[in-house]
């Protein structure tokens, strides 16, 4: 009797990401946590603290193994530090152009910028903008009057019911479509509201696999 094959169950390609934040982390926990049907592996790592070539060198390391690297960026930090900065040394936004160009030309590599930070996209599910904030502190008083309660903090984002992705996926479409209209980062143009999560979820596998869900 002819012993059956087993059939070899394929690998979900591994989506990786650096962030440099909490929150993004958290999102995208609730992202993979909640879309098990999803046929990827959502790989998140939190830098929170390293320094930008640190991050720059794991992006590197999970290009390796990874179909896609994510590295998401909240340009208020870059932007600060760039400010305390000692003058005659290269400065934190010199430094982050440089790895921003150079992941440009890897296919597997893709930066998302979030300017001033990760609110941003989650503002952009309730209205479109291109208004510069400074800060996480002066935008979140415009959060707030979508999300009251809104806090940055895991219980916010993870413990509670319903948690931050499913809160706020039925918008989720309206914050992609606001989030491409305005385009990529612009280093000659620093002053304008940006969030570039739209690079993540139009992802030919990502699109389709939400177009199709409820």
């Amino acid at each position: 009797m002819r012993a059956s094959k087993k059939i070899k169950q394929l690998a979900k390609p591994i989506f990786s990401f650096v962030v440099d934040g909490e929150c993004e982390y958290w999102y995208l926990q609730m992202l993979k946590d909640n879309e098990p049907l999803l046929k990827i592996h959502l790989s998140p790592e939190i830098y929170k603290r390293k320094a930008l070539k640190e991050q720059y060198k794991r992006v590197l390391e999970l290009a390796k193994g990874s179909e896609k690297v994510f590295w998401v960026i909240d340009f208020d930090v870059i932007h600060k530090e760039t400010r305390d900065a000692k003058k005659g040394k290269k400065t934190p936004l010199q430094e982050f152009e440089e790895f921003y160009n150079r992941c440009k030309k890897n296919d597997k590599i893709k930066v998302i910028v979030n300017n001033p930070c990760f609110e941003f996209w989650i503002l952009l599910h309730f209205g479109y903008t291109t208004c510069f904030y400074e800060n996480y502190k002066a935008l979140l008083p415009d959060l707030k009057i979508h999300l009251a309660d809104y806090e940055k903090t895991q219980k916010y984002f993870v413990r509670t019911n319903p948690d931050i992705y499913k809160r706020l996926k039925p918008n989720l479409q309206t914050a992609i479509s606001h989030s491409e209209k305005l385009g990529e980062f612009d280093f000659k143009n620093k002053t304008t509201g940006i969030a570039e999560m739209h690079k993540l979820f139009k992802i030919e596998s990502i699109d389709n696999f939400l177009k199709t869900c409820p």
